[in-house]
């Protein structure tokens, strides 16, 4: 059963000037990111935008990062959707177009009690089969959810597939607690980036990172160090990589992510409504400070 590993780049979604998916650009953004040595990739995420498109379009989104990966590294769908059923729905299309396996985010919005969030992962990892990993997404400071570790075990214990879970809270003692699931033979992915090589350290596989969309090399040797047993030379990655998440995270990311990206030479499109594109001047100071990164990390 293939995993989750090392640097899991959060895919943006491009989306042209008229609102569609820009195919032709998300095929050559692939196509980067496996040139930059990312190990997985992870579309229709937080990140891709996953609640502002339909399912028709995520599934779009899908098969093409899917199909141009060609197996070259595995490709993880985020799945989660605001009901069951469209989730089952995102799901079983990742297991036709042969995806590596899923991600699915807690329910959304709407409080869940733990008997409802068990039954939600059962009943989405059951429809698949046996062999196609799960993973939990927590995100509770969006989602509104939490998941605890003690419910975790006990979705183990009823499905076959659910493998790990991808914590996107800044939590360490929650991230131990995960760690020790299902008797210590559960992943844990981390979502908070700048915390990649402590969270190897403690255990953990990897990391799904957005800001690696901005430039995903120091991620890449954060992990290539740690394999390497280079401490000190993942440490210095570690650092770099921090300098540039403060500086993309310093509004609202996806915005900063596609400016990036263009910067960076990939035209990457525009956000979906509500959220807006970056203002002339808010670009332009960004950019500034990623030059300035880039000058001082060469």
């Amino acid at each position: 059963m293939q995993k989750m590993f090392g640097v899991i780049t959060a895919m943006v979604t491009p989306f042209t000037k008229d609102d569609r998916i820009d195919v032709e650009t998300l095929k050559a953004y692939t196509e980067y990111l496996i040139g930059k040595g990312v190990n997985c990739l992870y579309p229709c995420g937080t990140t891709g935008e996953m609640l502002k498109m339909t399912a028709e379009e995520r599934k779009l989104v899908a098969e093409t990062v899917v199909n141009q990966a060609a197996g070259r590294v595995p490709v993880f769908i985020h799945v989660g959707a605001m009901t069951t059923k469209e989730t089952i729905e995102l799901a079983r299309h990742a297991v036709s177009i042969k995806a590596a396996g899923v991600g699915v985010v807690t329910p959304q919005f709407f409080a869940v009690n733990d008997r409802e969030m068990e039954e939600f992962y059962v009943q989405v990892a059951n429809s698949l089969p046996e062999d196609f990993p799960v993973y939990v997404y927590c995100i509770p400071q969006c989602a509104a959810n939490d998941i605890k570790p003690e419910v975790i075990d006990r979705i183990v214990k009823r499905t076959k597939n659910v493998v790990g879970v991808k914590y996107s809270y800044a939590d360490f003692i929650r991230v131990k607690n995960y760690l020790l699931c299902n008797n210590g033979n559960f992943d844990v992915v981390v979502g908070p980036d700048r915390l990649f090589l402590p969270a190897l350290a403690m255990g953990c596989v990897g990391t799904v990172t957005g800001c690696s969309n901005c430039g995903p090399e120091p991620f890449v040797k954060v992990f290539e160090c740690w394999n390497k047993g280079d401490i000190e030379g993942a440490r210095k990655a570690q650092e770099e990589a921090n300098e540039l998440c403060e500086i993309s995270l310093s509004g609202a990311n996806m915005a900063y992510f596609k400016s990036a990206m263009a910067h960076n030479g990939l035209p990457y499109g525009h956000m979906r409504a509500p959220h807006l594109d970056l203002t002339k001047e808010e670009e332009q100071a960004f950019l500034a400070k990623l030059d300035a990164w880039k000058a001082k990390w060469k």
